[in-house]
């Protein structure tokens, strides 16, 4: 046992998970860190000390790489940005399933600025103007289509620049929009769907979007990533999209843990639903919450961008 999850530890610590079932398993690893602990019990009440060194010298390297998560740090600017807030809402509709007044209920109470959508079907951008989303967020980005493979964006300002043709190889939208923000100048946002990495060829499909996605840019323009990545912290692709220079919003406000799919109780949950951006812009806060007919917990992101005088008014 103490071998198997030795293993576990090494796989994680060089990123080695390649291919199935290794990747979708690596997602499970803060479950792994914490089951060490009854092992390593046993081991001492067992009296065998080579096996419990061992597994403390695991829990020890797993709590390290799992345990940030659920502390506050690591912020890209060394102080607090004088620019505006911007408050950007992640969610995945579930086959455009979820419930559409409670989706828009969450963007009015909490006065969303941006909103990436994943699995917006046609049916589903009807449903949400009827719920009154039009109102609140009247610029929009929009690849609506069947089942999950639809995307979308929703902005309380200006689109500058849309490109609603951006798909992955798994046939999922993800478009992208630059967004007029007063007072901090332009956002680029692009709604993030690799596909899930269920199988052999699911996996070469969502490594190959993943590495697809745009990296930071410390010259240009800020950039935020908002989706369901169908990733954790845990895989070494996302942890290189966030090494490039951004910050992974729930991660830096202490709130790395939360898990945001399943809504339900099995399978057990894991955080595979992420706002990234750029390390310039400061993060005051995340939040998931639940949204009926969904199978995800949308994240919300309290954001703060520095300033530029030369921004739209």
């Amino acid at each position: 046992m103490v071998a198997l999850f030795a293993i576990w530890a090494v796989v994680r610590l060089l990123g080695l998970e390649t291919g199935y079932p290794l990747v979708p398993l690596i997602a499970y690893t803060p479950f792994v860190a914490l089951a060490t602990l009854p092992m390593l019990t046993a081991a001492l009440l067992l009296r065998q000390w080579l096996a419990a060194g061992a597994c403390a010298a695991i829990a020890v390297t797993l709590a390290a790489v799992v345990l940030p998560r659920a502390f506050a740090g690591g912020q890209g600017p060394d102080e607090r940005p004088t620019g505006p807030t911007l408050t950007v809402l992640s969610a995945n509709l579930k086959f455009g399933n979820a419930d559409p007044e409670a989706l828009v209920e969450l963007v009015g109470d909490g006065q969303v600025d941006l909103l990436s959508l994943q699995e917006l079907t046609p049916r589903a951008v009807r449903e949400l103007r009827a719920a009154g989303l039009d109102e609140l967020l009247s610029e929009r980005a929009l690849a609506p289509q069947p089942r999950a493979a639809g995307g979308g964006i929703y902005s309380r300002y200006r689109l500058a620049g849309t490109d609603t043709g951006v798909a992955g190889s798994g046939g999922f939208s993800m478009p992208i929009a630059e967004v007029e923000v007063p007072g901090a100048g332009a956002v680029e946002l692009m709604s993030v769907h690799p596909p899930p990495p269920t199988n052999s060829t699911q996996v070469g499909r969502w490594r190959s979007d993943l590495e697809f996605l745009p990296r930071a840019d410390p010259e240009g323009a800020m950039r935020l990533l908002a989706g369901d990545f169908n990733a954790t912290l845990d895989h070494a692709e996302l942890r290189d999209l966030v090494g490039s220079g951004y910050v992974e919003a729930a991660d830096v406000a202490g709130a790395g843990l939360a898990f945001t799919w399943p809504s339900g109780r099995f399978p057990p949950p894991v955080t595979i639903d992420h706002v990234l951006a750029d390390e310039r812009i400061w993060v005051d806060d995340t939040s998931v919450h639940e949204i009926p007919g969904s199978d995800h917990r949308a994240v919300l992101a309290e954001l703060v961008l520095p300033a530029d005088p030369g921004g739209h008014p």
